[in-house]
């Protein structure tokens, strides 16, 4: 309720427009000042601000009900707003159904775990016809990093709903529900927004995805931190507001970064690291948090986190209402993202929060060969990552020359094996492997290094 935007409460015009020019935007803004505060920055009299100052607090103050009214309101409100099925069966029944209408979901995770792929899975959901499971809608997806692949929208149709994409025209027509924007600046996104909330009801939109938050507010905001918060405060306000005016789910993606020394040990147990020299396996997963901060992660309704541990994808449910912290293995396919095991475990502990991501670097002291294959990793780090579109990697293991689709919003993770010839680059099959568990992000060169004893 404190995120209320004051521009939609029953205030005078005059004295609406004097809050938003002095960008007091939400009611937690004018309700953070005493009224001789406002007073004097608004330039306004003492009735006029104790009038505006009721009104701004009988607006974001809910009534008092009885636990019984909010269980009937809860109910009716689920029935009336629904789900949109991520047809990922284990998360589906851990969100009661799936992404919830009118709220704020946002999907975290390492560069290519595959955010921007279960965006296209949710908008093909979006927009598929109600007899087979989908909201017969539109789709508005603001695709900030040309992501976006019509192309591989159609073949995840057609591999995960077959009966329905081989119907004559049906393809075309899903992938015409949707309608891509591509904002060109901060600017540009907010007046595309303020645009959008008169349409979407009109053209029976379903869903709206912002692919991705992150880069459009870091990408403009590097001199000041507390500019990039205001605003940030301000477009959190407006998504959730709309999210609850339209009726319609909201996701939104999030990036990472590298954690800091001081968000590393802010506890006692959280600074001791296990002295791993007993042991022939030490692990190297780094550990990540989510880009845009701890305001953004209080104001998301629904967190879903995409790591990879241990080799290992995982989707999580780290932040959600109606589950307890849930973990489940997926991997992506030609059909999209696919759960391995639709029983989630439950998380406890700093596992919750933590955003993993590479793998394992065995250290066999008993053996007179060490393998030194996955220590490498790019070199640009992880904002690098973030930002580039499509990552092909090429390595050798065992000897032997393979490209990675490491990354890309238009295929699943392959791997072709290849040579070099005097006409150049040559593959030795055109039938790619499909990529599972580590070797995806891992980076190979070379193979073994004897090691004398």
């Amino acid at each position: 309720m404190a995120n209320k935007l004051i521009g939609e409460m029953d205030l005078l015009k005059r004295i609406s427009n004097i809050f938003a020019a002095r960008n007091i935007i939400t009611a937690k803004d004018a309700l953070s000042m005493t009224e001789f505060e406002l007073m004097e920055l608004l330039d306004v009299g003492m009735k006029e601000i104790q009038s505006a100052v009721r009104l701004i607090s009988e607006a974001a103050s809910p009534p008092c009900q009885s636990a019984r009214s909010l269980l009937e309101q809860k109910v009716e409100n689920e029935y009336l707003l629904g789900h949109l099925p991520t047809h990922l069966k284990g998360l589906d029944s851990a969100l009661c159904g799936g992404i919830p209408f009118g709220v704020l979901t946002e999907l975290v995770g390492p560069p290519g775990i595959g955010k921007s792929q279960f965006c296209m899975k949710l908008a093909l959901s979006a927009s598929f016809p109600k007899a087979y499971g989908g909201l017969d809608g539109r789709v508005i997806y603001i695709d900030v990093e040309s992501k976006f692949s019509s192309r591989r929208v159609i073949e995840m149709g057609l591999k995960s709903f077959p009966e329905v994409f081989h119907l004559k025209g049906m393809a075309q027509e899903m992938a015409g529900r949707i309608l891509v924007l591509r904002p060109t600046s901060l600017s540009d996104f907010t007046e595309s927004i303020q645009e959008l909330k008169e349409s979407i009801l009109k053209n029976q939109v379903k869903l709206l995805v912002i692919d991705s938050m992150t880069a459009l507010l870091l990408g403009e905001n590097k001199p000041g931190a507390q500019r990039q918060q205001h605003q940030l405060g301000w477009h959190i306000s407006f998504l959730k507001s709309l999210a609850e005016f339209a009726r319609i789910p909201i996701v939104v993606t999030n990036q990472v970064r590298s954690q800091n020394r001081d968000e590393t040990s802010q506890y006692s147990f959280q600074a001791k690291l296990k002295d791993g020299f007993e042991e022939h396996t030490r692990t190297y997963d780094s550990h990540l948090v989510a880009a845009l901060g701890i305001n953004w992660a209080h104001a998301v309704n629904i967190r879903l986190v995409l790591e990879s541990k241990s080799g290992q994808r995982i989707i999580k449910v780290a932040k959600s209402p109606m589950s307890p912290p849930l973990a489940f293995p997926f991997h992506i396919t030609s059909a999209g993202i696919s759960l391995l095991s639709d029983d989630g475990t439950e998380l406890k502990g700093p596992g919750i929060n933590n955003i993993h991501a590479r793998a394992k670097w065995k250290d066999r002291f008993q053996e007179h060969t060490r393998r030194y294959d996955s220590h490498l990793v790019a070199a640009l780090g992880i904002n690098w990552d973030h930002a580039v579109t499509i990552r092909l990697v090429l390595e050798a293991k065992s000897g032997q020359r393979i490209i990675k689709v490491a990354k890309s919003p238009m295929s699943p993770p392959l791997a072709f094996p290849f040579h070099i010839t005097s006409e150049g680059i040559s593959l030795l099959s055109d039938d790619g492997a499909e990529l599972k568990g580590r070797g995806i992000n891992n980076i190979h060169a070379r193979g073994i290094i004897l090691c004398a004893e």
